[in-house]
Parts: C-alpha cells; sequence; structure tokens
C-alpha cells in the first residue's frame, strides 16, 4: 500500500512540472537544415560594382526658317480712337504680310497693352493722350524669303521690329542625333575608366537623358537693330543690305547619364 501511494504521488508531481512547464515556455530555436540553408543563401544577392558616366554632345545645324516678332504702336487724343487706329493700323499689317505669301496660320497677336501719355509740368501730370502697342509674331517664315519681307514691312509703315529669331524645321533629327553621339562618348568614357582600374564594364543598369529638349534658336540682334533704323526714306539703303547678312549656325545639343556594370 505504502509503494502505492508514493508511485500515485510521484506522477502528480510530474503532472504538475509538465504543466508549469508548458505554461512559461518560450520558442526553442531550431537550427536550419541543410535544405533551408540552401534556400537562404539562394535569395541573397549580391551588390554590383557599377561605374556613372555623364556625356553632352551638339550637332551644328543652319535655320531654315525665321520669326519675326513686330509691335504695332498707336497714338491718339482718346483712348477710344487710339484702340480703334491700333486695331487699324494691326489689320493693315496682316494684309500685306498676306500678300507677301505669309499664312495667316503662322501670325498671331502675342502682346497688347494700352497707357496714357503724361505731359509733366509744375509737379503735375497730366494726361495729354494715349499709346497703343499690338505685338504680333510671324513664325514659318523661309529664310529666303526674309529680306523681302523686312524690307517691305518697314517701307509700308511698320515702325519696330522686336526681334528676329532663326530655328531649323528639322530640329528633332538633329536632336536624336545629337542623343546618338553622346551615349556613345559616354559608352567610350566608361570603357576607358573601367580598363584603368582593371575591369570591363558590362550591362546598362541606368540610363538618364539629363538635358531639357527645347527648340534651338538664334536670335539676330544685328539684324534687328539694322532693320529698325531704317524708314521709308533710307528705301534704297535698306534694299541694299538684302542678303547680305547670313544667319551662321545653331547648335543642338543633348546630354545623358549612364551607370555601366563593371565586371
Amino acid at each position: 500500500m505504502k509503494k502505492i501511494i508514493l508511485l500515485s504521488l510521484t506522477i502528480l508531481s510530474s503532472l504538475s512540472l509538465t504543466a508549469c512547464a508548458n505554461n512559461d515556455s518560450q520558442p526553442v530555436p531550431v537550427s536550419p537544415t541543410p535544405t533551408d540553408t540552401l534556400t537562404m543563401t539562394e535569395i541573397v544577392t549580391p551588390s554590383l560594382n557599377t561605374i556613372t558616366v555623364n556625356s553632352s554632345e551638339s550637332v551644328c545645324v543652319i535655320p531654315d526658317i525665321a520669326q519675326i516678332v513686330y509691335s504695332v504702336r498707336t497714338e491718339a487724343k482718346t483712348a477710344g480712337d487710339c484702340q480703334q487706329q491700333n486695331s487699324t493700323d494691326v489689320s493693315k499689317v496682316i494684309e500685306l504680310l498676306k500678300s507677301l505669301g505669309v499664312e495667316e496660320t503662322s501670325i498671331q497677336t502675342s502682346d497688347y497693352y494700352m497707357h496714357p501719355i503724361y505731359n509733366y509740368s509744375n509737379n503735375t501730370a497730366k494726361v495729354t493722350g494715349y499709346e497703343a502697342s499690338t505685338s504680333l509674331t510671324v513664325s514659318d517664315l523661309p529664310i529666303g524669303e526674309l529680306d523681302t519681307i523686312l524690307a517691305e514691312s518697314v517701307l509700308n509703315g511698320i515702325n519696330t521690329v522686336q526681334s528676329i529669331t532663326y530655328m531649323a524645321s528639322g530640329y528633332d533629327a538633329s536632336y536624336q542625333e545629337a542623343l546618338t553621339k553622346a551615349v556613345s562618348a559616354a559608352y567610350e568614357k566608361a570603357k576607358i575608366l573601367a580598363a584603368a582600374c582593371g575591369s570591363e564594364i558590362g550591362n546598362v543598369i541606368m540610363l538618364q537623358e539629363t538635358s531639357g529638349y527645347s527648340q534651338a534658336r538664334y536670335t539676330d540682334y544685328a539684324r534687328t537693330n539694322m532693320v529698325t533704323s531704317f524708314s521709308a526714306a533710307k528705301e534704297e539703303a535698306l534694299m541694299d543690305t538684302a542678303g547680305s547678312m547670313m544667319p551662321g549656325e545653331i547648335s543642338v545639343e543633348a546630354s545623358v547619364m549612364i551607370e555601366y556594370e563593371i565586371k
């Protein structure tokens, strides 16, 4: 009987210890199996050695189209008369340009203002009249017709030429050529740098166009000033200058940044 009691106490004690162990136990780390270790190794990607280069290239093109900005100014005693007269003058300019072969779609009103004209006397400002000005932007003019259009414009009363700008109609193709040259130059630079380190370049990791796409322009300030200074009284001198000034060249530029793998 005594043995049976002792055996029962031993069993109860064991059950009690097991229950306590279950309540307070923490997860026991399990060593990864060989299969787990292989899987962990496979998902680790080693970092690549890379090199980054920048390159800029340009293509020179001869402009074949021009843009002229005219300013038609009018003065009158009253604001209403000034506005009406300016509108009439602008219409005459547009009709003149159309008679010279300029398409109506190439003529655009780009600015307009009207302000009073003051006479300052005895510290008092007195309005003596009004001035109105309308700017006309005339685009896509063939370079070969520019001299005739400018001469006829001045001789027929256009009193101000604000600017004369040259552009190339084939700008897109020129920009693509400059981009191709920039990428090729970047590749050669990367090869030289990698070789200096005893390495070779591999795949392209990143390619970025860093140049801003914008229409290449060249503003001819010399011709603008010359045309503006002439008047109808100088017709012979004005016509003699036709064709004497060349538009020169404009530069179309492109820039890239490329990152290569080094191996």
